[in-house]
């Protein structure tokens, strides 16, 4: 004890030591300290031992997520359109490697590294932690790989791995249509699902276009996780346990690989696309677009040269056409104007109207494509013979609301509900839509445009095919379809309620499309099923791009091959088979391609034929003269095994 603490009483020898006040002041003190050093040391080690314990090991302990395998894509058979294939890698960690520079000049001679591929690899290099692995190249082939792996000694830093990558079987094919996939980006921060953590992953691919876009959280599945340990810098020591994720669905799509491809020969140098439809089920069989690209390239990282070329190419391979491209559609929209006059009683199936080759209003002529004109006319011979006065006079009586209306009715002007990305509405106007997009009044002479399908009208190829389709069915408002199938299970069906028209009118425009195709002078005779119990009923369009000029007229019009590709026609026609009992519904257009029943109407036929009699179709199915054009075609692919039914070289 202090010295301060005791004293004898002087009085009594031999007495024992008193504890004086400041002694008892003192000792109250340091007793105090004492019990909150106690208090304290309780709290830590008994009462938050176990908070504390838990900060410890997330120091100690990380968690990562582990990617789950994504899901596959298939066409209607299951034949595989998009996959999960191993991916031979190479990976290179910095602080290994010393000079990267120069590791990376030895390894490019064992593999080709392109120069976009080697910046991208040192930008990521040199920003992430020295011990962090970066792809430096991927998806290499056996050969390369092989040789990583024996010059893997001399290459410090360099390790070969096997992973999972995306690839597309069909490449450019189903490139529009499908999608591809690539690297989470900063782009992509604005997507809805943004703060999935599996985001988080380097290099984590997604859905870039396609149904790879659309459907990507069914596609993507749920993370795993993976628990290691650590050191103080937060290097991997060991993995102590891990718990794998659950894949994405796998999704079967309506199209069927031999009709796309067939689609595409058929489209062949063109830039055009083509849709052919299943009546009963909505069921999109082919949604073709030409020129395409390979979605493989963008899988990896496509170059700046690659990427330049497609967006330069005036035939926008970029673009699904067969979704996106917004075309005037011509005399193709001959049938919902005549709809539209009918349900309207506006006009009668029999009532005719003269057609002198041109129209007056005020001190304007319109133009019919015939200059001499049709003569009298009623409606099912105004279809058959695409008369233009005589949808003029139409238009004018049933006026653009009821058009529009009834437009809305056949899937125009109404965007398709499709997993696939840059799906557009198309346009079907009315007076509303003029006042508010151009601040005008609607004219006299826009209602006669609109009748003939010019103007302001647009529509896209999957819109026309799905307006074939209603004409051609039972009354039914036939919705597009294009999943079939979410992990086996059959996808449900959209209700297709009834169109609200009559079927004595919707039979009398079938039977105007009968005659367009099967009756002499009509302006689809040329493209006609010649087998009665096939035989199909479409429509030609041929939809100007450009405007014809009064002095034009008068010296006679410039022939479509005589004017620059950009300024010619776009060729359109629609149909569906057989006529009798409705299955198949298609259109196609082919931009600039000039005539719709000279250009666009064998194609559509051909797609018909291919889905009603299958690869072969008989050559009693074809009109008389194209038969032993036909027959000659076939026997040169006989000796010729290699070039196949689907051959560039032959569009019959």
């Amino acid at each position: 004890m202090s010295r301060f603490t005791f004293r004898r009483d002087a009085r009594r020898p031999g007495a024992p030591a008193r504890l004086t006040r400041r002694g008892a002041l003192l000792f109250g003190a340091q007793a105090l300290v004492a019990s909150g050093l106690f208090w304290r040391l309780k709290k830590l080690q008994i009462d938050a031992a176990e908070e504390y314990l838990m900060m410890a090991e997330e120091n100690r302990i990380n968690v990562r997520l582990i990617p789950p395998a994504r899901g596959e894509i298939t066409d209607r058979t299951g034949r595989p359109l998009a996959v999960n294939r191993q991916n031979y890698r190479v990976v290179m960690i910095r602080e290994q490697a010393g000079d990267v520079e120069a590791v990376l000049d030895d390894l490019s001679r064992v593999i080709d590294i392109p120069p976009h591929q080697r910046s991208r690899a040192l930008r990521e290099i040199r920003s992430k932690s020295a011990f962090v692995p970066v792809t430096v190249a991927e998806n290499l082939d056996w050969d390369a790989f092989a040789r990583i792996n024996v010059n893997a000694p001399a290459l410090p830093g360099v390790a070969p791995e096997v992973g999972l990558t995306r690839h597309y079987p069909e490449g450019a094919a189903f490139g529009h249509v499908v999608g591809y996939v690539g690297r989470f980006s900063e782009a992509d921060r604005n997507r809805e699902d943004a703060d999935d953590p599996l985001f988080q992953i380097p290099d984590f691919h997604i859905g870039k276009t396609g149904v790879e876009r659309v459907k990507e959280s069914v596609l993507r599945g749920a993370a795993g996780a993976s628990r290691i340990e650590v050191n103080a810098v937060g290097r991997v020591i060991r993995e102590i346990d891990r718990a794998e994720g659950v894949a994405g669905a796998n999704l079967g799509l309506t199209l069927d690989i031999d009709m796309q491809r067939y689609a595409l020969n058929q489209l062949e140098g063109e830039s055009a696309a083509a849709v052919l439809m299943e009546i009963e089920s909505g069921d999109i069989l082919a949604l073709a677009s030409t020129p395409g690209y390979d979605p493989n390239k963008f899988v990896v990282g496509i170059s700046q040269r690659e990427w330049s070329a497609l967006l330069e190419d005036p035939y926008r391979p970029l673009a699904n056409k067969a979704v996106s491209g917004q075309y005037p559609p011509g005399s193709t929209f001959k049938m919902v104007v005549a709809l539209a006059a009918l349900e309207a009683g506006m006009v009668g199936p029999d009532e005719r109207v003269f057609c002198n080759g041109r129209y007056k209003l005020g001190d304007r002529y319109f133009h019919c494509w015939r200059r001499g004109g049709h003569g009298h006319v009623a409606l099912r011979d105004a279809i058959k013979f695409s008369c233009d006065v005589y949808f003029y006079e139409v238009a004018r009586r049933v006026g653009v609301e009821r058009i529009s209306e009834m437009a809305g009715r056949f899937g125009l002007g109404v965007r398709p509900n499709l997993p696939v990305t840059a799906v557009q509405a198309g346009l079907t106007p009315t007076k509303a839509w003029k006042q508010a997009s151009y601040g005008e009044s609607w004219q006299i002479g826009d209602t006669l445009n609109t009748g003939i399908g010019q103007g302001f009208v647009l529509a896209s190829p999957i819109q026309l095919a799905t307006m074939a389709a209603r004409i051609g069915g039972d009354g039914r408002r036939v919705e597009p379809r294009l999943i079939r199938t979410v992990d086996g299970a059959p996808a449900p069906m959209v209700e297709a309620p009834p169109l609200g028209v009559s079927a004595a009118h919707l039979r009398l425009v079938r039977e105007g499309m009968f005659a367009v195709s099967n009756e002499r002078r009509g302006t689809g005779y040329r493209s006609r099923i010649a087998e009665a119990a096939m035989a199909l009923a479409g429509k030609s369009g041929t939809s100007q791009v450009r405007r014809i000029t009064a002095a034009e007229r008068a010296r006679g019009v410039t022939r479509n091959e005589d004017l620059p590709w950009e300024r010619r026609d776009h060729a359109l026609f629609v149909a569906f088979a057989p006529y009798d009992r409705p299955r198949y519904a298609a259109a196609v257009i082919v931009e600039h391609g000039g005539g719709g029943s000279a250009v666009a109407g064998p194609i559509v036929r051909n797609m018909l034929m291919r889905a009603l009699y299958g690869p072969e179709p008989p050559l009693r199915a074809y009109p008389a003269r194209e038969r032993e054009e036909i027959r000659r075609r076939r026997e040169e692919e006989q000796r010729e095994p290699d070039l196949g039914a689907d051959s560039t070289r032959n569009r019959a």
